[in-house]
């Protein structure tokens, strides 16, 4: 069985403090009362760093008068009540000062407390932002390829097996990417850690979507800090997504990365989808963190976003990134 000290020290301090007011009055030797208060001034201490609020200041009172009060005795009878009063006030400066110590040091560690909960809760948004941005987007595709393996089966069993393939592909890269989340979990508790994907893997991405071009600078590409890179790279996976999700009948996605005057620009355009009556394909979901969450994502990268009708009725997402001269590839 363990003893919680928190629980310990304002008991120890009341008890303390009430034998030192008690042998004050029945006139114990000086010496052993001054020896006393030192003992009461670290418990002061300790009572307002660890000790709950309510017992720690009845407990913590009772300590600065019995710090204050053990001189008295020593100018009762000389002293005037001033002079006593300048002495019990002296000695209760260090029993105020050790409260005010312990206080200090809770405040700090409350502080430090508080800082470990605001990480985690970064962190947790982070993993939720990843979850969204990387295995929405398979999901996504695994959806779309499994209604049309459906609509397909009967009359070309051919275009269905290539359907199904897709679908393997894109179970394997959310796999992947549930990997991804599961070691930044283990970093945080201290275990090895995947790289986060960037531009270097978007060919691979726009392979994966049925109907996707790419144009890529290279140049512009190897501008980019680590940072603007890897969101760069959630953007495109982002807007390929929501293709899927709200234009899954588009024709043409264009992906591009190219300059923009002293920057990098990634952009995300498709065609206008064709209006169709209904069915599975034109449900809309809502979840994830959408356009609002990746705004401010770029925005933390020194990046801006804009998102928006193209001129042919499509829809066009543009990301645009100060480019760094050393950025590390």
């Amino acid at each position: 069985m363990t003893v919680d000290l928190r629980a310990v020290w304002a008991p120890l301090l009341a008890s303390a403090s009430l034998a030192s007011i008690v042998g004050t009055v029945l006139g114990v030797p000086a010496t052993w009362l001054m020896l006393w208060a030192g003992f009461l001034l670290l418990l002061l201490l300790l009572v307002a760093r660890w000790s709950p609020m309510r017992p720690g200041a009845v407990a913590g009172g009772l300590g600065v008068v019995a710090v204050s009060v053990w001189p008295v005795p020593l100018v009762w009878e000389s002293g005037s009540w001033l002079e006593i009063s300048g002495v019990a006030g002296f000695w209760a400066v260090p029993a105020v000062g050790a409260a005010l110590a312990g206080g200090h040091l809770r405040r700090q560690a409350s502080r430090m407390e508080q800082a470990v909960r605001d990480a985690r809760r970064d962190q947790q948004l982070e993993l939720a932002r990843d979850l969204h941005d990387f295995v929405a987007h398979d999901v996504s595709a695994i959806v779309v390829q499994a209604q049309a393996a459906r609509f397909v089966a009967e009359q070309d069993p051919e275009q269905a097996v290539r359907a199904l393939e897709r679908i393997e592909t894109a179970g394997l890269s959310a796999l992947a990417s549930m990997d991804r989340t599961v070691h930044a979990l283990q970093e945080a508790g201290g275990g090895p850690t995947a790289p986060v994907p960037g531009l270097a893997q978007l060919p691979e991405l726009v392979d994966r979507f049925e109907g996707g071009a790419l144009e890529a600078d290279p140049l512009a590409m190897g501008k980019l800090s680590r940072e603007a890179d890897t969101t760069a790279y959630r953007v495109a996976v982002e807007a390929l997504t929501n293709v899927r999700r709200h234009a899954p009948g588009a024709s043409e996605v264009r992906v591009a990365v190219r300059r923009a005057g002293a920057g990098t620009e990634l952009s995300v355009t498709n065609s206008a989808a064709p209006r169709t009556g209904g069915g599975l394909l034109v449900r809309r979901r809502r979840g994830g963190t959408g356009l609002a969450g990746l705004r401010a994502r770029v925005e933390a990268a020194g990046g801006t976003l804009r998102a928006g009708a193209a001129d042919d009725g499509g829809w066009r997402v543009c990301a645009v990134f100060p480019a760094e001269e050393n950025a590390l590839r």
